[in-house]
């Protein structure tokens, strides 16, 4: 019999990012720096963004975060992203945040938030997420 690790992942949401949590991320009390979550929850926020266009994202506003347990260091984060609203240049996106715990393998949702996002040229103008892509990148090799 193996002791694997108990999954609780969301089934309509995508899987944006999933990092293993390290010392080096964490507070005088041991636990992962909310700061840290938040930096994860802003790059899953622009994973999820991008697959509405390729252009340049920029993150307008971060709010109902909810942090509901904390992080150890060991524990594998995983970010679930979901568009819950679609403008003309920006999106609104809900990310939910689980962690798999080292010491047990159990995973339990540990933070909430939404945060919007707008595509923007390389001057900063908002533009529409529907325009063809902004960003050139170079060709690949044949």
């Amino acid at each position: 019999m193996t002791n694997s690790p108990q999954r609780l992942e969301p089934t309509d949401a995508h899987l944006a990012t999933r990092v293993h949590m390290m010392p080096k991320d964490t507070n005088v009390q041991g636990t992962v720096f909310g700061g840290v979550i938040l930096s994860l929850i802003d790059q899953a926020g622009f994973y999820e963004a991008r697959l509405h266009g390729l252009h340049r994202w920029v993150t307008v506003s971060m709010d109902a975060i909810e942090f509901h347990r904390p992080v150890w260091p060991g524990d594998v984060v995983s970010l679930y992203t979901k568009t819950s609203r679609l403008g003309r240049t920006s999106v609104s996106i809900a990310v939910s945040v689980f962690a798999e715990r080292f010491d047990s393998g159990k995973t339990i949702k540990v933070t909430e938030a939404h945060l919007s996002m707008v595509s923007v040229d390389a001057t900063g103008t908002p533009i529409p997420h529907s325009s063809p892509p902004s960003i050139e990148t170079p060709s690949e090799p044949t």
